[in-house]
């Protein structure tokens, strides 16, 4: 289930939301569970990935780069 996760803009804490996809194409009614309020801004974090056995996934040793060198893309 896909992990949605917010700031509160009052108060500054962080919120993680569990939903499907479903239910996110509803519209998600996110509030703050320490202040109530219901400015929240959405936060865009990074996604971890998991290659299998036979690869296809970020290998952090990786030299070569299908991607900028400086941030993620690598495809070793």
């Amino acid at each position: 289930m896909p992990t949605y996760e917010y700031i509160c803009t009052e108060c500054g804490e962080r919120i993680e939301v569990y939903a499907t996809i479903s239910e996110k194409e509803k519209g998600l009614k996110v509030t703050c569970p320490r202040c109530g309020s219901a400015k929240v801004a959405r936060i865009f974090s990074s996604v971890m990935v998991i290659g299998g056995s036979k690869g296809g996934g970020f290998n952090p040793g990786s030299t070569s780069c299908c991607g900028p060198t400086a941030g993620p893309g690598c495809c070793g």
